[in-house]
């Protein structure tokens, strides 16, 4: 028995690398998913950077809901920048290693990211609530003060909880090998690494998130209870409309993160029985790449002044171009 935990030990302390998961089995296919996830992180930068470029340069945007849209959008661009680039740079080397410490800066940083997101998703729900409910008390409880606390909380919570995760995750003795069955790091994955019963290590530390989550989902519900039984109040079906307006980007952004993340909390549950490298593949790609890319589109379909706010940015861009384009060629 010492002698197995000496190999143990042994094994864990000279990993220096991780193996993911193949994109393809052929180079030709290795090249169509590099283009693929090319463009879906284009559209997520464009997306996310417009938004933020608009909010940052039109005073008009200065208020709550639009300064937590913003750091929404940053946690987006950060979350899909934490994965993709290094998918497209293993498709277009045609590699597959990542180094010990790069995979747990990689599992740090996207929880980091996604935990905050959803925290702040829960602040975005509160500004709502005191925006429907309370109109008179807003700048009094949506101050700006307030705002960048909330925010703050948010950024932290993520920090906090990506802390605990990674520590513990990487503090697991592993005894079966180094290949990640998936296209990044994740935790469900390194823990089938780990060695027999270690990763009961991890149960409490997810329990303690599960219950942290469950908290922001039941007071984002309960906020959204208390919106709608307000709007219902209102006498006129145009104000009905104007004012569940407001929170139907909000509400939609939420149903989509609540349900990928039900398919990254599936892909942590899961019995090994049921596990194929085919379905994890599909369940992380739906929680960790869709809503950065889909979020700025559900936020500008339907908000005027935020499209208002492009418009002036895109003629802003091109007269600015048109001015300086004879510098240029002189």
């Amino acid at each position: 028995m010492g002698d197995g935990g000496e190999d143990q030990m042994s094994n864990t302390s000279i990993m220096t690398e991780f193996l993911l998961l193949a994109s393809a089995d052929t180079r030709e296919l290795q090249l169509l998913t590099f283009w693929l996830f090319l463009g879906i992180y284009l559209a997520a930068l464009l997306g996310n950077g417009l938004i933020i470029t608009a909010v940052a340069c039109d005073h008009r945007l200065h208020t709550p809901m639009y300064f937590f849209l913003l750091n929404l959008s940053l946690l987006d661009l950060g979350s899909i920048s934490t994965t993709v680039p290094s998918v497209m740079a293993n498709c277009l080397w045609d590699t597959k290693a990542i180094s010990y410490a790069g995979c747990a800066a990689q599992v740090f940083f996207f929880l980091s990211l996604i935990v905050g997101e959803y925290c702040l998703l829960t602040a975005m729900a509160y500004d709502r609530y005191v925006a429907i409910c309370k109109p008179l008390h807003y700048g009094t409880l949506m101050s700006s003060r307030a705002c960048v606390h909330m925010a703050a909380a948010a950024w932290g919570s993520g920090f906090l909880n990506a802390l605990l995760h990674t520590a513990n995750t990487f503090s697991l003795p592993l005894c079966h090998g180094n290949v990640v069955d998936q296209f990044f790091c994740e935790i469900p994955q390194i823990l089938k690494l780990s060695c027999s019963d270690a990763y009961l290590r991890e149960a409490g530390v997810v329990v303690v998130s599960l219950l942290g989550v469950s908290v922001c989902f039941i007071f984002i519900m309960l906020s959204y209870v208390q919106i709608f039984r307000a709007v219902l109040r209102i006498p006129s079906q145009q104000g009905r409309h104007k004012a569940f307006s407001t929170c139907l980007p909000h509400l939609a952004v939420v149903s989509l993160f609540v349900s990928t993340g039900i398919t990254g909390m599936f892909a942590y549950l899961k019995p090994p029985s049921i596990s194929s490298p085919s379905l994890d593949l599909i369940l992380a790609v739906l929680y960790s790449v869709v809503p950065p890319a889909v979020n700025p589109l559900i936020y500008s379909m339907r908000n005027q002044e935020l499209k208002d706010a492009l418009w002036i940015l895109n003629w802003s861009f091109k007269w600015s171009f048109l001015v300086c384009s004879p510098c240029v060629w002189d």
